[in-house]
């Protein structure tokens, strides 16, 4: 992805064209509209998801678009090795890898003392460690060649504190932090690492969520959104892009207001329940495909 006038020094950001990019939990939501956006733009791609099944399912899918290069394989993301095999077989069929985006995330609902000890784990090693590990796998190999990006899907909820999802709160900060970090770290090796953070997002995850009906303009995108933000996030290089920039306005300046009027703002829009009193039909299928594994 490289051009002869990039600086060996600093990352070189324009279009995917031609780039290999490699996608974890790429089989649905989040991740399927971001191979899809990423082939619509020519770049080849690959889907790694611990549903092997349905990511081979997705796979054949996009190929049909034209031009797309897209193939699919088993990633088991809480296993480094699993993400190192994955990038080697991307190598080896498509190409090396120019762009990684750390999709791959769960997001169960409830009170947190009613949350088991082994979901916890799962959130901390899907949605925290997934992301350190395949950004040290793909990283070791960016610097390395002096070029690639790296990509890492957060949150709103990285930013602020929302009942009901502790501890995805908890893993969503650490991966900003954790982006804005390796950001400054590796750009003198010619290497961008951005977090996109979007709000609520129209997939299984967020299913069943009780906000009103009237703040959904400012909160809630469609997948197809957030992966036009990933995009974005790798032609300009930018560490952090919220989805929609609107949110991420307004949540700044309710962060800015006192303790009581904060909290009346929570209130209103519902921030402060509507975790905890989600619908629980549509939470408990999610919440069993997770209890079977699937992420």
């Amino acid at each position: 992805m490289q051009t002869p006038s990039s600086s060996p020094n600093r990352p070189a950001h324009h279009n995917v064209r031609g780039a290999v990019v490699a996608i974890t939990g790429g089989a649905r939501g989040i991740g399927r509209a971001t191979a899809e956006a990423f082939l619509a733009r020519g770049a080849r791609v690959a889907i790694g998801d611990i549903d092997a099944e349905l990511a081979g399912t997705t796979a054949r899918e996009l190929a049909g678009m034209q031009g797309a290069e897209v193939r699919s394989w088993s990633l088991d993301v809480t296993d480094r090795t699993s993400v190192a095999t994955f990038l080697d077989r991307v190598e080896h069929d498509l190409g090396t890898v120019d762009v990684l985006v750390n999709n791959a995330g769960i997001m169960p609902t409830g009170a947190f003392l009613e949350e088991s000890e082994s979901m916890t784990e799962r959130m901390l090693s899907i949605n925290l460690r997934g992301v350190i590990d395949g950004s040290r796998v793909a990283g070791a190999r960016f610097t390395t060649r002096g070029h690639g990006s790296i990509i890492n899907i957060a949150s709103l909820a990285g930013v602020l504190g929302v009942p009901g999802v502790a501890t995805y709160c908890a893993t969503k900060h650490a991966v900003v932090g954790f982006s804005e970090a390796l950001h400054r770290e590796f750009r003198d090796a010619g290497v961008h690492v951005g977090a996109v953070l979007p709000g609520v997002v129209r997939t299984e995850l967020s299913e069943g969520t009780g906000f009103p009906s009237w703040l959904e303009w400012l909160t809630t995108v469609d997948p197809e959104d957030v992966a036009e933000a990933v995009v974005r996030a790798v032609g300009t290089g930018k560490p952090k892009v919220t989805v929609p920039a609107r949110l991420g306005a307004v949540l700044g300046a309710v962060n800015a207001l006192p303790e009581r009027a904060k909290r009346a703002a929570e209130k209103a829009t519902r921030l402060d329940s509507a975790f905890l009193q989600a619908e629980p039909t549509a939470r408990d299928r999610y919440h069993q495909r997770l209890t079977g594994g699937s992420a």
